[in-house]
Parts: C-alpha cells; sequence; structure tokens
C-alpha cells in the first residue's frame, strides 16, 4: 500500500511542476493555486508512505517519478526536444526507479526492520561523559 501512495504523490509532483511552468513565474492565479495544493498533497502522501518505505528510497522514488512525468509531459504537451539520448536517459530514471522497487522489496523480506516504530535519533553534539580516574 505505501508503494501505490509513493506512486501517486510522485504524480501529483509532476502536477505541481506543470502547474509551476503555467503560472509564468507565480502571476497566474489558478495554476498557482493548483501547484500549491498539488504540492500540498505531494508531499503529505510522501510524508505518509515515509512511515513505512525507507527514507531514501522513497525520496528517490518520490523524486524520479515527478522527473519523469515532468519530461514525458513536456515532450508530449510542450514540444520539447524527442530523441534517441533523451528517450535513453529516461529509461535509466526509470530503470533506476523499478531496481529501487525490486531491492527494496528483497531488502524488507530478508531482515525485518523497525522502520514503523519512530525515529530516535543519536545525539550528534559529541557531548559524550567519560569517567575520569
Amino acid at each position: 500500500m505505501s508503494w501505490l501512495i509513493l506512486v501517486i504523490a510522485g504524480l501529483f509532483e509532476t502536477v505541481w511542476a506543470v502547474a509551476m511552468k503555467y503560472s509564468e513565474g507565480l502571476t497566474r492565479l489558478r495554476p498557482t493555486l493548483l501547484m500549491v495544493v498539488a504540492m500540498a498533497i505531494s508531499l503529505w502522501l510522501l510524508a505518509f508512505a515515509l512511515r513505512t518505505l525507507p527514507l531514501g528510497t522513497a525520496y528517490a522514488v518520490w523524486t524520479g517519478i515527478g522527473a519523469l512525468g515532468t519530461v514525458i509531459y513536456g515532450m508530449v504537451f510542450l514540444g520539447e526536444t524527442v530523441s534517441l539520448l533523451r528517450m535513453l536517459f529516461i529509461a535509466m530514471i526509470l530503470g533506476g526507479i523499478i531496481g529501487l522497487k525490486v531491492v527494496s522489496s528483497r531488502e524488507s523480506g530478508a531482515e525485518k526492520t523497525e522502520q514503523g516504530q519512530p525515529v530516535r535519533p543519536e545525539s550528534e553534539t559529541g557531548n559524550h561523559t567519560t569517567r575520569s580516574r
């Protein structure tokens, strides 16, 4: 279920990026409002997916879906260049997304982690108590 939510979050990332293009520098109200709403939905869904998915994997997949969506939209609807090299790099992004999903599925099946537990970071200040003799 988290993966489906993550994909939908990535699609909303595409929506807000495209809406940003049509907002003409945030000067047009409707595209700007659409951008803000889609951005909020996208981030909310990403945050929800992060409750069970690894941070690095989820973020990379989310941004990858957004990048794919915007590049494809640009080529199909905005007349951006379609070339063999461009298609190759798009395929590489897609391959990375699929690869992360496959690797993530294997890792979660092979080992049990506490991904559903709240994160309790250790102190990073370097203030450690030492005993003097």
